[in-house]
């Protein structure tokens, strides 16, 4: 049975800064689902254009991979022959789980699951490179260097899926996006308590681009084609092809 997010439920004397930990990995697909809006149709895409985009002889990665949905999304879709999936995260306490729900399935793609830092992980031969909701986690100065490797890491026709929480320029539309979130989050059960802690925890954790600067970074790494695919509130996910 699915445990409930109640991390921030009761308060706090002192609030540090988010992290994945063990608490976090026990309720993480409850805390997913309550709080990421659109995230069941992001998983459901990756394995529709992993179908279409998967080469054969090539390596598919999921950088930041926490529980595998996206890992598993990917095994299930894949029809490339001879593919390996290489699921990265720095988190143990995600990957002891990730490795449970990828050995309750069977499957002829085999999945190498490795604790690692995604910045210093090297990709090569990749068809489809995954980052779902992680770019958003690693130091700003640290993101163009991890997207160029990637774009060197991948084979011609290759592509990267990007999914994050985005900001935006205008004011009044940022501040519409946020609200309709937290507005999401209240319809989901949790409490202005909860919401707001959990801000508190995240804000110096979690710092989001806009998608501008998202298509910019792209085009000056070279992907030949890149836009956003799908968006809900101030959530989205993006594809890049090279």
């Amino acid at each position: 049975m699915q445990q409930r997010d109640q991390i921030f439920s009761a308060p706090l004397d002192q609030i540090g800064d988010f992290t994945f930990d063990e608490r976090v990995a026990e309720v993480f697909p409850d805390m997913i689902k309550r709080s990421v809006p659109g995230y069941s149709n992001i998983i459901s895409a990756i394995g529709m254009m992993t179908a279409r985009y998967a080469q054969d002889n090539t390596q598919l990665y999921d950088l930041g991979c926490s529980l595998g949905a996206a890992t598993m999304a990917m095994r299930r879709n894949v029809q490339a022959s001879n593919c390996n999936i290489v699921a990265i995260d720095n988190s143990q306490a995600m990957l002891e789980r990730c490795e449970r729900h990828l050995s309750a399935y069977k499957s002829n793609t085999p999945v190498q699951v490795l604790c690692d830092d995604i910045c210093a992980a090297k990709i090569n031969n990749a068809s489809i490179v995954v980052l779902n909701f992680t770019l958003q986690f690693i130091p700003p100065a640290k993101r163009q260097a991890l997207l160029t490797k990637i774009y060197d890491g991948l084979v011609p026709g290759g592509i990267l899926i990007l999914s994050e929480k985005f900001c935006f320029s205008d004011d009044k539309i940022n501040d519409l996006l946020i609200n309709l979130h937290e507005d999401f989050k209240r319809a989901n059960g949790y409490s202005e308590l909860e919401i707001s802690q959990k801000r508190s925890a995240i804000e110096d954790v979690m710092r989001p681009d806009s998608i501008e600067t998202h298509l910019n970074r792209f085009k000056e790494i070279g992907f030949s084609s890149a836009n956003s695919w799908f968006q809900c509130f101030n959530f989205g996910s993006m594809v890049a092809i090279k």
